[in-house]
């Protein structure tokens, strides 16, 4: 899937001999003993992967260790959607098996099928993966992929039942509020257009269409892009829920950021590499396919750029408070990403007045 971050035969959370008997009890062809590579990214959760001595590949995930939140990390609830997406045309790798014993190594997990491809976090990312006469191709079947998720009426596969329907821009409009007002920092209190955001984006909320599956993290940091041009898998699905898809999309979109964007504070950003499509191409792309009126897209936009300012307050918070270690960690870089995520929801929501 993705490039290990190191091979191990003690991996963490990974209790190896219930965990190898586990498997070979539900799966005949492999043959142990299993190799085991940590791969980066997956919102900490650990996720390994896991070769047999005969060099068949599969993925294990399971949550980080510690005390979590119960909604936190909910292995099942992710085994359940890529279970759900299997046959339908959105790329997932393919379910192979759940585990709800918490005797087998402390934590509920399961298995996917490993598929080729890795995830683009940095320009670096690009350059060693994707060819640049590929790229385009890449970003439409990024875009594409969206878009046959939100074709899916999600009652059809099982899923109507996986959140509420309605509302969904409200809600999240409230939960995050509420963790930026239970987050202060010193320098907080000087950025009031958190709270005048907030209100004028209650006061302007669209009306929401039908609920389909919303992934809540879809970029190609969650995708698995293909030599070929094409994406091959999408991954952690840990946040996805019932939503609006606008929401989905835009949050998609400001992740794809072009060379006309205001400079940002993060370095290496994958599509600043030639050869990708321009977000208006992506638009163009997906308004064609889906039939959806993107004329509130800005609003969509804004309201994305805003929810990032209160996440990454709270991320920021919590490590200067101590309950995050911050060794290696530029709390400037991160302060400055949140004021640019701030200016981005400010201009994006002038821009559709």
């Amino acid at each position: 899937m993705t490039e290990p971050l190191e091979a191990t035969n003690a991996p963490d959370g990974i209790d190896i001999e219930p965990v190898t008997a586990w498997l070979l009890e539900r799966r005949e062809d492999l043959a142990g003993p299993f190799r085991w590579e940590k791969l980066p990214g997956g919102h900490s959760n650990f996720t390994y992967r896991v070769t047999d001595s005969k060099g068949t590949a599969f993925v294990l995930r399971r949550p980080p260790l510690g005390e979590l939140l119960p909604s936190a990390h909910d292995m099942a609830r992710e085994f359940r959607i890529i279970s759900a997406l299997w046959p339908t045309s959105v790329p997932v790798p393919e379910p192979i098996a759940f585990c709800d014993d918490l005797s087998v190594t402390g934590a509920r997990f399961y298995c996917m099928a490993a598929v080729e491809g890795k995830s683009l976090y940095e320009g670096p990312d690009v350059e060693a993966q994707v060819p640049q006469d590929k790229r385009r191709a890449l970003g439409f079947s990024f875009i594409d992929v969206l878009a046959d998720l939100h074709a899916i009426e999600p009652d059809d596969i099982g899923l109507g039942d996986l959140g509420r329907k309605d509302d969904y821009v409200g809600r999240q409009l409230k939960r995050w509020y509420a963790s930026w007002n239970a987050s202060p920092t010193t320098d907080s209190a000087a950025l009031t257009d958190v709270a005048i955001l907030h209100d004028e984006l209650v006061a302007n909320q669209p009306v929401q269409g039908p609920a389909r599956l919303a992934h809540g993290d879809y970029g190609l940091h969650n995708t698995l892009s293909h030599p070929d041009g094409y994406i091959n898998g999408v991954i952690d699905w840990e946040i996805s829920t019932l939503g609006d898809p606008l929401a989905d999309l835009a949050y998609a979109l400001n992740t794809w950021v072009g060379p006309n964007d205001p400079p940002s504070p993060r370095e290496a950003i994958p599509t600043l590499e030639p050869g990708f499509p321009s977000r208006q191409e992506l638009i163009d792309r997906y308004a064609e396919r889906t039939g959806r009126d993107l004329s509130q897209l800005g609003y969509y936009s804004a309201f994305n750029h805003w929810k990032t300012v209160c996440i990454l307050q709270g991320v920021y918070a919590r490590y200067l408070q101590g309950q995050k270690s911050s060794e290696g960690v530029d709390l400037r870089l991160l302060a400055q990403r949140r004021n640019h995520a701030l200016f981005l929801a400010r201009q994006a929501l002038n821009a559709v007045r």
